[in-house]
């Protein structure tokens, strides 16, 4: 037997932030693409797209911004709000699988 556990944030009954979450925004801002992001993570783009659209309301911040397809392509990047709310979720995170991990142990010692 192993322990998992699973940690996100709810504004209002809505998930907002969570670590699949936090792996959108940064696949975004590493690929510079929501598309791309949705394909290295192996989720169709319109659950990307959805997901991030949930974000956002539920935060009402704007946390990408996105310029339209053409000759050149279109594109997406995190708005300081997207930084902050990655690095934000990742602090209150850090700790946490370790602190299961121990409690687990404890608890089931053998």
């Amino acid at each position: 037997m192993e322990p998992k556990f699973n940690l996100w944030i709810e504004q209002e009954g809505v998930v907002v932030l969570s670590a699949w979450r936090v792996q959108l925004l940064q696949a975004i801002h590493v690929t510079g693409s929501i598309s791309a992001a949705a394909e290295q993570l192996k989720v169709p783009y319109r659950r990307a797209w959805e997901k991030l659209q949930e974000m956002e309301q539920g935060l009402g911040l704007k946390l990408v911004e996105t310029a339209v397809g053409g000759a050149g392509g279109g594109g997406a990047r995190l708005t300081p709000a997207g930084a902050h709310a990655i690095e934000q979720f990742l602090a209150f995170a850090a700790g946490f699988e370790q602190e299961v991990v121990e409690r687990y142990a404890s608890a089931f010692p053998n």
